[in-house]
């Protein structure tokens, strides 16, 4: 079966499975849609490497991102907040010579900021309950991609309270989009085969 547009935005691939267009043609992106995007990640680390890696995404596209994971994954240290808080202004040097990354001064100190306000937050509950505190009440049900906001309520509070806790590139819309991916949300177009999948949601 050939791909073929549907009404409500998504495209049935060759597999059968209706996704939204940005899944549907490049490998990696429909392979990062059908197994983790949306699916609840619960774990300090697995959390803290989602905030750097959205970070670090704002003004380029994901799949850019996804593509040098593995590159970020051995820079930072599988995003192991104690390590990553340890890293010093030599090391932010050796990172900016580091082809593999996305080489950004700003937000390679960002990280490392970020990674000890995660720190200092487990006094507090810890990073994931902070972040998943703001959950709404109810989920949106876009039927195409226009429907789908960049920002809520949630994510502006959750931005503000984040740079309350010393947290840096943690916008609005960074906020929403680690929303969706980590699952404190449910954005998938509702005729895609993956809504609903995250148990957050019903």
């Amino acid at each position: 079966m050939s791909e073929a547009p549907l009404a409500g935005g998504t495209i049935i691939g060759e597999d059968g499975l209706a996704r939204p267009t940005w899944a549907s043609t490049d490998t990696l992106l429909r392979d990062y849609y059908d197994t983790e995007w949306g699916m609840p990640v619960r774990d300090e680390q697995g959390l803290f490497e989602r905030i750097s890696l959205e970070g670090f995404q704002a003004g380029l596209s994901w799949s850019t991102i996804l593509r040098k994971r593995p590159a970020f994954r051995e820079a930072f240290l599988d995003f192991d907040p104690d390590r990553v808080a340890a890293l010093t202004e030599d090391d932010v040097e050796l990172l900016m010579i580091n082809e593999g990354i996305i080489r950004n001064r700003a937000k390679i100190r960002a990280t490392i900021r970020n990674a000890q306000a995660t720190i200092a937050l487990r006094d507090e509950g810890g990073l994931v309950d902070f972040v998943w505190s703001f959950q709404p009440e109810s989920t949106p049900s876009p039927k195409t991609l226009s429907e789908i906001p960049t920002t809520s309520p949630e994510s502006v509070a959750l931005s503000k309270a984040l740079r309350k806790k010393g947290f840096s590139f943690v916008g609005p819309t960074t906020m929403f989009a680690l929303m969706e991916a980590v699952g404190i949300i449910d954005t998938h177009l509702v005729d895609s085969h993956r809504r609903g999948t995250s148990g957050v949601w019903a």
